[in-house]
Order: C-alpha cells, then sequence, then structure tokens
C-alpha cells in the first residue's frame, strides 16, 4: 500500500524507446502506412505506363594518348598513356560532347531539320538547341580498368540510337585523326626554326671561346669536362701518400708515448723493454736481476748487516739509479721523435696546400674559357637531338599512323526499350511507399502529444495508475457477473481500496480533462463491481447539465439531486433501486435556470455526510472538469478522486491542467484510470486486463475462496458476501 501511496512522489525513471515501442507505432498506425503506401504505389505503377518508351544503343571504342609511333630522341620508344592521367578520360568526354564533335554530327545526320519535323512541328532547329537535345540523350562512361568508353544514346527509335552512336564514335574519331595531323605539322615548323636559331648561336659562341682562348694563352688538351689541373697528378699523388704515411707514424708514436707517460715509475723499466728495444736498458736489467738473486742467497746465509750483502744492497742501488737514468733518457728521446714527425707532418702538409692554392689560382683564370667551352659542347648536343627530332616528324608524316581512337564496337539497335523499367520503378515505388508511411506514421507519432503508456502518464503527471481498461468495453449490469471486462474494474477496486489511507473515505467522484473519455462508464462499472462484491453502492448522477445514468438505467429524470437540493423531494423519494442488488441510483433531476451553483450548497455537504452514513460507497458522475466548475466543487467535497484519461485522446497538457485542477480546490486526488486501451495494438497492457482474468476463472474453486476471504477481509464483511463467492454461485 506505501508502494501505491508513494507512487506519485517517486522519481520517474528516464523514457528510453525500446523495439517494441517502435513495432507498437507501426501497428498503431498501420491504417496510415497502409494508405500512403498504397497511393504511392498506384503513382508509381500509373507514371511508369505513362511514361513513353525509349531505346538504347551503345558503341565502344579504345581511347589512346596522342604519341609519336617511331622512336624518341634519347632513343627510347614512347608508348600510349605510359604516364597515368587522371583527367584524361573527363577531357575526352568533355570534347566529345562539345560543338567540335556534335556539330559534324549534326551535320552528318541533318537532325536540324529531322528533329525540328519531329518534335517542333516542322519548325528547323539551331544547331546549339539541336546539341543540347543530343547531349541529352547521351551517356558517356568508361569501362572499368580499360581505355574503352562506352557511348550510349537513348531514342524513342531503335534504329536512330544506334545510328546517334556510331556516328558520334566516328566523328570524335576523325576529329582526333585531323588534330593529331595538324599537331604535327605545326611541331615540325616550330622545330625547324628552332634548329636554325640554334645553328647560329653556336657558331657565334665557337668564335668567342676561339678568341678567349688565344687571350689567356692556354693549350688545350681537348678535355671536354672542363679545365686541365697544372699540378702533375703523380706529383699530387705522392704528396697524398707522404702525407698519409707521415700522418701514421705520428699518430702511432703520439700514441706509444702518452701510453708510456701513463705508467708509474716504478713500472716503467719493465714496461720499456717491450716497447722500445735499447740494448743498454736491458743490459742493466738482467744485471739488477742477478744482483737481486744474489741478495737472496746471500740473505740466507748471512745478516743483513754482513759485509757481503751490504755490498750487494749497494750494487742494486747503484743499478737502480742507472735504470732510471736510462729510462729517463729513452722517454726524452721518444718526445724528441714525435715532436721531429709532427714538424715533418705539417711541412708537408702546408706545401700540399701552397701547390693547391697555385693551382687553383690558375684553375679559375683559365675557367671561363672552359665553362664556354662546356656550353657549346652541350648545345651541340641539343642541336643534334633537334635534327633527330624533326627528321622523326618528317617521316612521321610520310608513314601511315597509328589511330589513337579505335572503334572496338559498333552500335546495334536494341531489341526491347530500356526505359522505363517497369520492374525497378514499381519496386522502388514500393520503396518508397513503405518509407513514407512508416516515416509518416512516425511524425504524426512525434505530434501527438496524447497519453500513449503507462510510462508516460505516471512519468508525466507524477501519480500512479490505478487501473486500464480494455477498448469496447459495455455496461457490466447488462453482461452480468461473468463478463470477461468486469476483471478490469476488479483490479481497479482493489488498487482504489489500497490508496485509501482511511476506511471511512468512501464518497468517490470520478472525472475527465474533456468530454467523451469514459468517466460515466467507469463510474457505472466501478460501482457494479463495488455492489457484486457486497458493498452497498449509490451512484450520483451529479452532471446537471447533461445527464445520461438516468437512460442506462431506463428510469425517469424528473426527481432527482437537484430535487433534494432545492429541498422539493427527501431522499427516499429520489433514490431509486436498480436491477443490480446493492446497487442504488440518484438521477440528476431537472436543472432549473435558477438553481446554477447548487452543488456548492449547504445542502449538497449535507447530503453527502448523510449518504456516508447508509452506504458503503458513494460514486458521482460529474461533468468535465476543464467545461465547467460542477467538477471542481465535487473534487473538494467528496472524500475520493480519480481522473479518467482517454487514451490516444486529448493532449498530455489538457488532462494535466485538469489533475492540477483538483489538487488547486484541495482534492483528494488517488489516481488515474486509462480508458480505452486497444489490447491488439498494445500487447504490454495485456497485463492489466485480459491476463487477470484468464489466470482468474483457470483456479480452482479453492483458490478463488481464499481470495474471497481476502478481499472480505478487506473490505470489512463477512467472507460469503465477497465477490468471488457471489460470482461462483451466480455461475452455478
Amino acid at each position: 500500500m506505501e508502494q501505491i501511496n508513494n507512487a506519485s512522489s517517486a522519481a520517474q525513471p528516464e523514457a528510453r524507446l525500446h523495439f517494441l515501442d517502435y513495432w507498437r507505432v507501426i501497428r498503431i498506425r498501420k491504417a496510415i502506412i497502409i494508405t500512403v503506401f498504397l497511393i504511392t504505389a498506384i503513382i508509381a505503377t500509373a507514371v511508369t505506363f505513362i511514361l513513353p518508351e525509349s531505346y538504347a544503343s551503345t558503341a565502344r571504342i579504345k581511347v589512346e594518348s596522342d604519341v609519336s609511333d617511331i622512336s624518341t630522341m634519347n632513343g627510347g620508344m614512347t608508348a600510349a598513356n605510359s604516364v597515368y592521367d587522371p583527367y584524361f578520360i573527363q577531357t575526352t568526354f568533355e570534347i566529345m560532347q562539345s560543338q567540335l564533335v556534335l556539330s559534324n554530327v549534326i551535320a552528318t545526320l541533318d537532325l536540324n531539320e529531322k528533329w525540328g519535323k519531329k518534335y517542333f512541328n516542322g519548325e528547323t532547329l539551331k544547331t546549339t538547341e539541336t546539341m543540347e537535345i543530343l547531349k541529352g540523350r547521351m551517356q558517356l562512361a568508361p569501362v572499368r580498368n580499360t581505355k574503352l568508353i562506352a557511348i550510349t544514346v537513348y531514342s524513342d527509335d531503335k534504329d536512330e540510337a544506334a545510328l546517334l552512336a556510331n556516328t558520334i564514335a566516328t566523328a570524335y574519331t576523325e576529329y582526333r585523326s585531323i588534330s593529331r595531323s595538324r599537331l604535327t605539322s605545326k611541331g615540325l615548323e616550330t622545330l625547324n626554326e628552332q634548329y636554325a636559331s640554334e645553328e647560329e648561336n653556336i657558331s657565334n659562341m665557337q668564335a668567342k671561346v676561339e678568341q678567349l682562348r688565344r687571350d689567356l694563352g692556354i693549350v688545350d688538351t681537348a678535355n671536354a669536362q672542363g679545365y686541365t689541373p697544372t699540378m702533375d697528378e703523380q706529383q699530387m699523388q705522392r704528396y697524398n701518400e707522404q702525407m698519409i704515411e707521415g700522418e701514421r707514424t705520428y699518430n702511432e708514436a703520439m700514441v706509444q708515448l702518452n701510453a708510456l707517460k701513463d705508467v708509474t715509475n716504478g713500472t716503467l723499466s719493465d714496461v720499456l723493454p717491450s716497447v722500445v728495444s735499447d740494448s743498454a736498458l736491458s743490459d742493466l736489467l738482467s744485471r739488477l736481476h742477478e744482483a737481486q738473486q744474489k741478495f737472496v742467497t746471500l740473505t740466507n746465509d748471512y745478516a743483513l748487516g754482513s759485509l757481503p750483502v751490504t755490498r750487494v744492497t749497494s750494487l742494486i742501488d747503484e743499478l737502480n739509479h742507472q735504470i732510471d737514468d736510462r729510462v729517463a733518457g729513452i722517454m726524452a728521446g721518444l718526445d724528441t721523435q714525435v715532436k721531429s714527425k709532427k714538424a715533418a707532418l705539417d711541412g708537408l702538409t702546408q706545401a700540399v696546400e701552397d701547390a693547391k692554392a697555385k693551382d687553383q689560382i690558375q684553375a679559375a683564370k683559365n675557367q671561363p674559357y672552359y665553362d664556354q667551352k662546356r656550353q657549346i659542347e652541350n648545345m651541340q648536343e641539343l642541336h643534334k637531338l633537334l635534327y633527330s627530332k624533326i627528321e622523326a616528324e618528317k617521316l612521321d608524316l610520310e608513314i601511315p599512323k597509328t589511330s589513337m581512337v579505335t572503334i572496338t564496337d559498333y552500335a546495334e539497335p536494341g531489341k526491347t526499350p530500356v526505359k522505363p523499367n517497369k520492374t525497378v520503378n514499381i519496386a522502388l515505388g514500393l520503396v518508397f511507399g513503405i518509407i513514407m508511411g512508416v516515416g509518416l506514421a512516425f511524425f504524426i507519432e512525434y505530434l501527438d502529444t496524447s497519453v500513449k503508456t503507462i510510462d508516460d502518464v505516471e512519468r508525466t503527471f507524477a501519480a500512479p495508475v490505478l487501473g486500464v481498461i480494455p477498448q469496447n468495453i459495455g455496461y457490466l449490469i447488462e453482461e452480468g457477473n461473468e463478463s470477461k471486462h468486469a476483471e478490469a474494474y476488479r483490479v481497479l477496486r482493489t488498487n482504489l481500496l489500497f490508496s485509501r489511507r482511511d476506511e471511512k473515505l468512501n464518497t468517490i467522484v470520478i472525472v475527465s480533462a474533456g468530454a467523451g473519455e469514459g468517466k460515466s462508464t467507469t463510474t457505472i462499472n466501478l460501482s457494479t463491481v463495488f455492489a457484486q462484491s457486497g458493498n452497498r453502492v449509490l451512484i450520483v448522477d451529479s452532471d446537471l447539465r447533461r445527464p445520461t445514468l438516468h437512460k442506462l438505467f431506463k428510469v425517469a429524470n424528473n426527481l432527482g439531486l437537484t430535487n433534494y437540493l432545492l429541498k422539493q423531494n427527501t431522499l427516499a423519494e429520489i433514490v431509486q433501486t436498480t436491477g443490480v442488488p446493492n446497487l442504488d441510483f440518484m438521477a440528476s433531476g431537472k436543472l432549473p435556470s435558477s438553481a446554477l451553483g447548487i452543488l456548492g450548497s449547504a445542502q449538497m455537504k449535507e447530503m453527502i455526510a448523510e449518504l456516508k452514513q447508509r452506504y458503503d460507497f458513494i460514486f458521482f458522475d460529474s461533468p468535465p472538469i476543464l467545461g465547467v466548475s460542477d467538477a471542481s466543487i465535487l473534487a473538494s467535497e467528496v472524500d475520493l478522486v480519480m481522473q479518467v484519461i482517454q487514451y490516444r485522446r486529448y493532449p498530455q497538457p489538457m488532462t494535466l491542467r485538469a489533475k492540477q485542477m483538483i489538487e488547486k480546490v484541495g482534492g483528494n486526488f488517488v489516481g488515474l484510470i486509462l480508458n480505452n486501451i486497444n489490447m491488439s495494438q498494445d500487447e504490454g497492457y495485456y497485463y492489466y486486463s485480459g491476463y487477470y482474468h484468464d489466470y482468474y476463472y483457470s483456479r480452482s474453486a479453492s483458490e478463488q475462496e481464499a481470495e474471497a476471504k481476502a478481499d472480505a477481509k478487506l473490505l470489512g464483511k463477512p467472507a460469503a458476501e465477497s465477490d468471488t463467492e457471489v460470482g461462483v454461485k451466480q455461475k452455478y
């Protein structure tokens, strides 16, 4: 019960669309989808059969770049399109659709006059007009990964389509052949002019070079590469070898000297003989070794202070002194040798640098001559190549040329029309119709702000949904206890009972935002369910302006609520019994024009208080709350207020405004009722109606009796009076 009461205050989860939500929209809007689909399909089919038929013919040509058929000046062969040109094909398309080609096609076939008679009532067309028509019928396309181009032409005459395609291919072939001949002739003239000019330039340059040679006094050794060095090459090589050898010996001596300097004096005498060959040092070291051995032998027989030991010790000291002097002399000699080699290397390096400087001075003096001589040689080489090119072009004009454009396939008249493609057009129409229908359905669904799902209601209204009523429900007083629709109202009754905070709250008004939302039907059926469960129930038709309930109960509306409020009759006189046990009815009565607003009178409050003593539940049927003030007055006077919302009828802001009005007047709003739900389209609502009906009547008698006792306990009635037991008794 706390869950139901707190539903309005609980934070609502964020709405997320599920696949079933999309399917629900499609099912609900299927009429729109089918209508749009059929209209689109019919239009597509009609247009397809109305459009004139058109034939297509295709000719194919092979296109190459303009190149020479013979060897190039450097002796190689140039292949067509050896370098890929991404713009070549597009350029070819533009040329084929240009006036250079199409004007010849028009003139050859006399299209100005023919098409003028055929399409423009005999008026001869201008060439530009005919070209536009012809370009509209042409379609050029490259054949993938080849040099082929497909020329497709459309026409209502299949023979004309083939003739146009072949003529266009022929016209472009002729255009390329003529263009190539013109380019070759023009190029040959340019080459001859350039050859004569180059020949004159070479003669003038040779005279200048000869004069420069005489002025500089140069003896030309015919070295075509440039200046001939004055220094002898063997001498320069010898200098280089000497420099390399001197640098090597100096580096070795320097490394050796540095290594010896790093050795301590105590061990230098031992290391030096292995590095430098010196007989004196070797002799001193040998004598020192003998004296050290003799010292060891004498110390075994004599004391350290004895005369023989003293003599040997003096000899060892003398030898060590001589060895140190010799080592110092050797190190000084090595240092002198290193310095000598460094001086020799520096002198040799300076000599080479001086020779190079002298040679460079001479080279700078003679360089202009050799530069001009090398320039003449380059000009002569190019002159020879230019002569070869001229001869090749002359030969190219004389020998047959390889065509750069070849017609590989001639167009043939088509056997069947290609336009319109009826199958494709109709299929596209069907697909487009489905897309348009579904799109329109979702667009309408997007614009529709009415209530669609329980989540919409609870999220928008922040209030619990107490019941979901299926579509096309009749009156339970006519259908009886075994009506399959009764279970939806039983669920509503149970949720309403749990929503009450006090059992004394037994006056209930059912309101709606607008007319036709089903509040009267809900009032009657819910009252019937309460009466069938053994409760004493009264229905009050408080819709004074448009009373309808008396027609359902088939009673007169002469006496009713207004008569009591105007103190014309008593309750006993205006309350009428119905065919449903425990269910009474109070009609609205006639409403005089002077009695407007009587629902808010003190007499009305006294009547409600008295009825609460006589009946277990009193239900008031009211007018739409947004239409007149009567519903607001009733909401403020009764114990409980419920709002009926018609499925997909009114916008949510309107129904939300109705709830706000109830709360504004102080009404005890307990929940919402969703009415007129289409269970065949919204399967999610099945659990609130049909499922409960199937489950309820599929149980055994003992299970039904147990639930009846639970309901009776909830209602405060004996178990024998519960709705389940009554229903079972009536069924059997």
